[in-house]
């Protein structure tokens, strides 16, 4: 299964990863998936870390590709498909547009989201799976 995991596990799986559920971890390592990381949240985490909202420990946002790519994830690049089509995801649910940007990206590469956000929840009648 295609598994695209949202920001918050990306910093968990590299920084705290005591913070994630067996379940979880159990799919991140499972040889059945392919885990994705969107550059979307890539730009996200660059853009909190230079703002001084986001704190690396003892890295900067460009080693983190890196370490994602030796862990054995996929980082994928957002096509302009997903950019151009982006309106038709309803924005009544949820306004935060890094999340709305990665929900998109799963729901038109038909991946599966992984994310502990429970708003998120509201896009599956929109066509999002989640793991």
């Amino acid at each position: 299964m295609k598994i695209l995991i949202d920001t918050q596990i990306i910093l968990w799986i590299l920084f705290d990863s005591k913070k994630l559920s067996n379940s979880e971890k159990e799919i991140l390592i499972s040889d059945d998936n392919q885990i994705i990381c969107s550059s979307i949240s890539l730009f996200e985490i660059s853009l909190k870390y230079s703002m001084g909202k986001l704190k690396l420990k003892s890295v900067t946002p460009e080693e983190l590709p890196s370490l994602l790519i030796k862990n054995g994830y996929l980082i994928k690049n957002v096509k302009y498909d997903v950019f151009s089509t982006f309106y038709k995801l309803p924005l009544e649910i949820h306004k935060d547009p890094f999340d709305r940007m990665i929900i998109w990206e799963a729901i038109k590469n038909n991946f599966s989201l992984m994310t502990r956000d429970r708003e998120i929840k509201k896009y599956e009648k929109f066509g999002l799976n989640l793991t």
